[in-house]
């Protein structure tokens, strides 16, 4: 995979995030939540000496020495060649290899972190152990919680509602699943939000209906975020836009393998439609109507390496630009991809989001509940409000945003 020489949006103006400082939002998840997540992972699957050995390296490796490249030789047997990717983050971690992990931007760090856990388990590997998500274990319990259910249920008194209505009601359900976020849940008890009207420091809702109008021949992209209790929602908005034909056609962008804990693949898009259309009632009804429109091609379902890699969207590959460059509107979920979609900088949070966007191929609307310090698009008066508040109000997971940019 080949990078567009697109530099990130004015990077000078704001220093990236690093891990260095105790205390902060980004230390703490390469401190805690990251070995946290290896002892989870290591007690999920019945692994075998070497891949425990493998995750305890990489533990101590995070916790008290540098950063690794990846192994040469798959760890099952040195006779097989490097990874697929290893040229790759040769390229990207040439910068960062031979120091402390603490040292690396955020985004890299985190993102070559759940790199090297798929390496330690052989999720690449050519043995018994290829092909399966660590992850995986946590995505299906999530599932079967009484909490999903009665989201499903709760469309049943839904459908009756006016098309409008329950179009706001769709869109703020997408929005704030991405609180479903089980890799942020490892270390912190799961938040409540806000009241709506507090919760919500910037809104834009008004503006991205207007891009999508109904009965308009539109193509919308969703870059999805989180699996399970986020997906779901998602599925259901597209499902809204499709029916009432805010959009002729939908497609999902998904990561081609596991990634941050749960990050949706098609896998997980299988078992959340699985999960609708085995429901009674209007989620079964839903369920259905999405099998349908991926039969005719309504809705298609993607994947693409970039997804997985630790840039941002600024320099997207030109095969992804092109890609994306045919939709009327493209809708990013969640945290991670609006790192990637403004950049992992400690921006003034009054930059303009439009600004920092503008790399974009096409109209975008982000749908995030916050959960990292990067923040853009802000007005002063909320931005004084909410530091006078005393609240982690960039990383609880408390308050939300739907910016757009035209």
């Amino acid at each position: 995979m080949t990078d567009n020489p697109s530099p990130t949006p004015t990077p000078h103006q704001a220093p990236v995030i690093l891990s260095d400082e105790p205390g902060s939002f980004a230390h703490e998840v390469l401190a805690k939540r990251h070995p946290a997540l290896i002892q989870r992972v290591r007690d999920a699957f019945p692994y075998s000496r070497r891949q425990h050995k493998a995750l305890d390296t990489l533990l101590d490796e995070i916790t008290n020495g540098v950063v690794e490249p990846l192994a040469p030789s798959a760890p099952s047997d040195p006779s097989v060649p490097s990874a697929h990717d290893h040229e790759q983050w040769a390229e990207w971690g040439r910068e960062h290899f031979g120091r402390p992990w603490f040292d690396a931007p955020f985004l890299w760090a985190e993102s070559y972190f759940y790199r090297r856990l798929l390496e330690a388990v052989e999720y690449f590997g050519t043995g018994p152990w290829q092909g399966v998500d660590p992850f995986a274990p946590f995505k299906q319990a999530e599932l079967l919680t009484p909490a999903v259910h009665q989201e499903l249920q709760a469309l049943d008194a839904l459908a009756s509602t006016p098309a409008d209505q329950r179009a706001t009601a769709l869109l703020h359900a997408s929005l704030w699943g991405n609180r479903a976020d089980l890799g942020f849940r490892v270390t912190q008890a799961n938040p409540t939000p806000a009241a709506a009207t507090n919760a919500l420091v910037a809104n834009d809702e008004s503006a991205l209906w207007r891009l999508l109008p109904a009965t308009a021949d539109s193509t919308i992209a969703v870059i999805a975020d989180n699996a399970g209790r986020e997906l779901i929602p998602d599925l259901i908005l597209i499902d809204h836009l499709l029916t009432h034909r805010h959009a002729a056609r939908a497609i999902l962008h998904l990561k081609p393998h596991p990634y941050y804990v749960s990050d949706a693949t098609p896998t997980d898009t299988i078992d959340s439609l699985r999960l609708l259309t085995q429901a009674p009632g209007e989620a079964g009804a839903i369920g259905h109507r999405l099998q349908a429109a991926m039969a005719t091609d309504r809705l298609e379902i993607r994947t693409h390496p970039f997804f997985c890699a630790p840039l941002p969207y600024a320099n997207m590959p030109d095969d992804l630009r092109d890609q994306l460059s045919t939709a009327t509107l493209t809708i990013l979920k969640g945290d991670l991809n609006y790192r990637r979609l403004v950049g992992d900088h400690l921006w003034d949070p009054t930059t303009p989001f439009a600004d920092l966007t503008a790399h974009f191929p096409t109209p975008v609307a982000a749908l995030r509940t916050l959960k990292s310090d990067v923040i853009t698009g802000l007005d002063q008066k909320t931005l004084d409000t909410l530091e006078r508040s005393g609240s982690a109000w960039r990383t609880s997971g408390t308050h939300a945003l739907i910016q757009v940019r035209r």
